[in-house]
């Protein structure tokens, strides 16, 4: 029976998922440039970091800046985020939610669709990413390997959007400052916002995707990929 396309592709995808990587070989990469370099050493030669087979105590520090982001998530929604004071509209506090249905309903319904993307969206997102690219790890599953790693890349490639809302007020606070017309003052609510982009983008760095494939491959006992992992 002639094999097709289709099946050669799984072919070739079942012998690279089989093929030794540089751990089984004795090797381990620089994270910092890219040298490849032998197991035993500890320090690259080239740019002087410190090298390791996987980051060290990777999950655990995901984990505690993932829920540290959490913790910050709250108030950065319900606390707020600016107070603009006018002879116009007087003082008045401003959470992301309210200033999303604010500009909703005075017709800026683009502006307010992209600042809701980016301030609620984007954040619960990553979070919940993290958190399920950390329990796939604990629980070492060896299933959508692939779609779990391309879910780490796009984390990566969003996470550079989130401090969208924080340069908003800043650049509001720097330029309306009117006087006796008006002002805008930042808030509480923008410093916990922008330590939940802080949290989750150090959680993100901290979480190693050479995990996922370990599990993928299983070519260690758990008591070896616990001491690694966690």
């Amino acid at each position: 029976m002639k094999k097709t396309s289709k099946d050669k592709q799984k072919e070739v995808k079942r012998e690279l998922f089989n093929a030794p990587n540089a751990r089984q070989k004795g090797y381990k990469s620089c994270l910092t440039c890219g040298s490849l370099l032998t197991i035993n050493v500890i320090s690259c030669p080239l740019c002087h970091s410190a090298v390791d087979v996987r980051k060290k105590q990777s999950l655990s520090k995901t984990t505690a800046y993932l829920l540290t982001a959490l913790l910050f998530f709250f108030p950065a929604n319900f606390l707020p985020t600016m107070t603009t004071d006018s002879l116009i509209m007087g003082k008045k506090d401003d959470t992301i939610l309210s200033g999303i249905m604010y500009l909703w309903a005075h017709g800026d319904k683009p502006i307010a669709t992209i600042v809701f993307v980016a301030s609620i969206v984007t954040p619960i997102f990553k979070m919940l990413s993290i958190a399920y690219l950390c329990v796939s790890c604990y629980l070492r599953s060896n299933k959508r390997i692939i779609w779990r790693t391309k879910l780490y890349h796009f984390n990566e490639l969003i996470g550079r959007w989130s401090m969208i809302d924080v340069f908003v007020v800043a650049l509001l606070g720097a330029l309306v400052q009117m006087g006796a017309l008006g002002t805008i003052q930042p808030r509480l609510g923008i410093v916990a916002f922008a330590l939940v982009v802080f949290f989750s983008m150090l959680s993100l760095q901290q979480f190693d995707p050479r995990l996922i494939w370990d599990n993928s491959r299983q070519i260690d006992t758990p008591a070896q990929q616990s001491k690694d992992n966690l």
